[in-house]
């Protein structure tokens, strides 16, 4: 009877280490393990709204023949690494900016844009360029006699953008627009120039 109590007693002891490595094994996968934040990512759609001020000639606050330039965009991003790419296209109203041809006034009115962007991230901030096609429409103003109605031209920009909580994001841009031959009729006769503007806004954009 004491050998059986004793080898019960040995037996028991033999035991305990399984006993204590099962405990804590059920542990570990019971405890919550920290995982890092997944990184933030610019892929994706967009849309947004802008709103800046346009210039016939080297970007001045306080040129007297300055106008406004509200629109909207809608894009797509795709993200590889910390580089990006993707496409925008855009639409703004100009709020007649003027330029002086040929002795005349001719004002900007709409513009649409389909452009190119590529650019860098650093986590949630973006820096990029960007490329495409303007087609801008213009209305004759003092002295001119023709309304010249849409004209196509080319658009290069930079600019950045600042991701925030939610999906929403706030941009500031500058575009260079030029727009060849453009002809204009005044008294003078007829006449084309190349027009060239510049606009710089700030914008928002919603991210899904």
């Amino acid at each position: 009877m004491r050998h059986s109590i004793k080898r019960s007693i040995c037996l028991s002891l033999s035991l305990l280490p399984f006993v204590f490595a099962q405990h804590a094994l059920a542990a570990d996968f019971s405890a919550p393990t920290y995982q890092d934040p997944p990184a933030f990512s610019w892929s994706g759609a967009y849309v947004g709204a802008h709103g800046g001020i346009g210039f016939t000639g080297t970007p001045n606050p306080f040129a007297d023949r300055n106008g406004v330039a509200l629109g909207v965009q809608a894009g797509y991003n795709m993200q590889a690494g910390p580089g990006i790419v993707g496409a925008e296209i855009e639409g703004s109203y100009l709020g007649d900016t003027e330029h002086k041809v040929n002795g005349g006034k001719l004002k900007e009115k709409w513009r649409a844009a389909v452009k190119a962007k590529a650019g860098l991230t650093f986590d949630q901030t973006l820096v990029y360029g960007t490329a495409g096609y303007a087609m801008t429409s213009y209305k004759k103003g003092g002295g001119v006699q023709n309304d010249v109605g849409f004209k196509g031209g080319y658009l290069v920009g930079a600019g950045v953008e600042q991701a925030f909580a939610g999906g929403l994001s706030a941009k500031l841009e500058y575009n260079y627009i030029m727009t060849p031959d453009v002809r204009t009729s005044t008294i003078a006769g007829s006449s084309e120039k190349d027009i060239n503007s510049h606009v710089i806004k700030a914008g928002i954009n919603m991210r899904f």
